[in-house]
């Protein structure tokens, strides 16, 4: 109860930025998911994915709401579920910097809240980049990159790289300090309706190292997985 007050406080405290800043300047608002997916992977295993943001605020100040989900659609479990309040303000041309609180609530592991701190932008190349770090008793790190390269006007190849790094142990989630969890990815899209709809196809490496890897083994799971993907990327 006391972390839900905490959570209700801290995105109450973020609106009420946002909207004076809004005030100030006209305010732009949006929804955008890179990947909203089936995912077929090996043993038949089918699992639906989502990663989404919906922004609201200025070019000086942004309120982010972000979910993440893997969800097994044979038993509706979630094997991973995240979401975010972030506030995001510009600290260079190309970055921003990055404040904010994470809930992780998998249907088979324990609830997981953290502080965020990080930075998102554009590193050269125009590769995307978010760089965060989630602070509690079980601390880790996140690397994420993508870049589109455009084949044509519509059709476009994103490849990515997402790098999860425990920095403590949390044996009931399996995860272990040094355990990186490392996650690739290459998706073709065409851009439908002015990249507002993009329908894609693709491919999904992930693959978990050292202590985390053995946990999983132990448990009877596979350390990696490939999967085929088909989804959408909406931008509304």
């Amino acid at each position: 109860m006391k972390t839900s007050l905490t959570i209700g406080a801290f995105a109450l405290g973020l609106g009420t930025l946002v909207a004076g800043a809004s005030s100030a300047q006209m305010a732009i608002y949006g929804f955008q998911a890179e990947q909203f997916e089936y995912r077929f992977g090996e043993n038949d295993e089918e699992v639906l994915v989502w990663d989404f943001d919906y922004i609201y605020g200025t070019d000086e100040l942004r309120f982010v709401f972000r979910s993440e989900a893997e969800m097994e659609t044979s038993s509706n479990d979630f094997e991973t579920l995240e979401n975010q309040i972030r506030l995001q303000k510009p600290i260079s041309t190309f970055f921003d910097a990055v404040v904010g609180l994470h809930a992780s609530t998998p249907t088979n592991a324990p609830d997981r809240y953290n502080l965020v701190l990080g930075l998102k932008g554009l590193a050269p190349q125009w590769f995307e980049i978010d760089a965060d770090l989630y602070l509690s008793e079980y601390s880790f790190g996140r690397f994420e990159a993508e870049y589109e390269a455009l084949l044509t006007n519509r059709l476009i190849l994103t490849p990515s790289i997402e790098i999860n790094m425990p920095f403590t142990d949390d044996i009931a989630s399996g995860q272990a300090a040094g355990g990186a969890t490392i996650e690739i990815g290459a998706r073709l899209s065409y851009d439908l309706v002015d990249r507002a709809i993009s329908p894609y196809i693709g491919v999904n490496y992930e693959k978990a190292y050292g202590g985390t890897a053995d946990m999983i083994e132990a448990g009877g799971g596979q350390s990696d997985n490939l999967s085929f993907v088909v989804g959408t990327r909406l931008f509304f």
